[in-house]
C-alpha cells in the first residue's frame, strides 16, 4: 500500500473513531455535491494509489525473475543438473541425505540442529548450500502458485555476492580500491537478501500461526543489520520458523528440536523486543531458564 492509500486509511480511521473532534459532524453539513465531489476525490485517489502500488509489485516481480535467469545461465549444467528442483520427498528422511539434497518443492525442513551440523563442520560452507536452496524453494514456491514473485531466487541471491567476493578478493589484495566497492557491495546484496527473507518468513507465518501458536509475525527484518551476534539470534530463528512451515506444508510428523526449543530456548519463543531479550536471560540457554530478568530502567519497554 502506497503512502497516499495510507493517508486516506487514517483519515477514514479518525472519522470513524474520533466523532467527539468534530468531523463527523463537519462532514454531514457539507452540501449533498460538495461531499459528493469529495467522496470522489478520495476514491480517484485510491484507485491511483493502487495502480501505483500493483505496478512496483510487477516491476519487482519481474526484476526477481529477470535476476535469477541472468546468473542461472553463468552456471555449469553438471551443477544445475545436481540441484535441479525435486518434488516433496525425493530425499531420505536422515541427517545425511537432507544435508545434500537438492531444492524441493515444497521446501524441505532443515530445522536448527540440521543447519549447524552442516555449517559449524564445513566452516559455513554448507551454510551457502542451505541459503541457496532456502532462496531457490521460495522462488519456486511463488513462481509455480502464481503468486508475485518477491525473492531472486538461489541463483539470483547467492551468485552476485559469490562473484563479488572472488572478483573483488584478488583486486583488493594487489591494492586497487575497486575492490574494496565490489566487495561492499556485495555484502550489502546478500544483507539485503536476508532482511528480505524474513520479511518473506513472516509472511509465510502468518498462514501457519494457528498450528505454531503465534499471535503476531515472529522475527523483526532489521535485526539483520546489528552487529553479531545479535543479527545470529534473528538468523536462527529464521532458520527454525521456515522449517516449522515447511514441516506443516508438507504434512511431516513433529520433531523436536533439541537446540531451539531446549537448549537455546530463544530461537523458538514467540516475537521479542530487543530490550526483551537483553533482560530476559532465561530465554538465552538452558542453564539460565530459572535466572531472574535483568532489572534496569534502559531494558524496559
Amino acid at each position: 500500500m502506497g503512502l497516499d492509500a495510507c493517508t486516506l486509511s487514517l483519515f477514514v480511521l479518525v472519522i470513524s473513531t474520533n466523532s467527539s473532534l468534530g468531523f463527523t459532524t463537519q462532514v454531514s453539513r457539507m452540501p449533498h455535491s460538495a461531499n459528493l465531489r469529495s467522496n470522489n476525490a478520495f476514491t480517484c485517489h485510491a484507485v491511483r494509489s493502487d495502480k501505483s502500488s500493483a505496478k512496483t509489485d510487477k516491476l519487482i516481480n519481474d526484476f526477481c525473475i529477470g535476476t535469477n535467469i541472468f546468473w542461472k545461465t553463468l552456471v555449469i549444467k553438471p551443477v544445475l543438473d545436481y540441484v535441479e528442483l525435486q518434488p516433496a520427498g525425493t530425499a531420505g528422511k536422515d541427517p545425511f541425505s537432507k544435508l545434500k539434497a537438492p531444492p524441493e518443492l515444497p521446501g524441505i525442513s532443515r530445522p536448527v540442529w540440521l543447519t549447524i551440523l552442516g555449517s559449524v563442520p564445513t566452516g559455513l560452507v554448507w551454510y551457502g548450500y542451505y541459503k541457496f536452496s532456502v532462496e531457490e524453494e521460495l522462488y519456486q514456491y511463488e513462481v509455480q502458485n502464481g503468486k508475485l514473485v518477491t525473492g531472486c531466487g538461489g541463483w539470483g541471491t547467492l551468485l552476485p555476492f559469490v562473484f563479488g567476493i572472488l572478483i573483488g578478493g584478488p583486486l583488493q589484495l594487489i591494492g586497487l580500491e575497486l575492490g574494496d566497492t565490489i566487495i561492499e557491495l556485495a555484502g550489502i546484496w546478500i544483507l539485503l537478501g536476508q532482511v528480505n527473507l524474513y520479511r518473506r518468513v513472516n509472511e509465510l507465518c502468518d498462514e501457519i500461526k494457528d498450528d505454531i501458536g503465534l499471535s503476531e509475525p515472529p522475527l523483526h527484518s532489521w535485526w539483520a543489520l546489528l552487529p553479531p551476534p545479535l543479527d545470529v539470534v534473528v538468523g536462527l530463528r529464521q532458520v527454525h520458523f521456515l522449517s516449522e512451515y515447511w514441516r506443516i506444508k508438507r504434512g511431516d510428523d513433529y520433531e523436536k528440536d533439541i537446540v531451539a526449543e531446549e537448549l537455546f530456548p530463544f530461537i523458538s519463543s514467540p516475537r521479542f523486543t530487543l530490550k526483551e531479550f537483553l533482560r530476559k536471560p532465561s530465554t538465552w540457554f538452558w542453564f539460565s531458564s530459572d535466572w531472574d530478568d535483568i532489572e534496569f530502567d534502559i531494558l524496559k519497554d
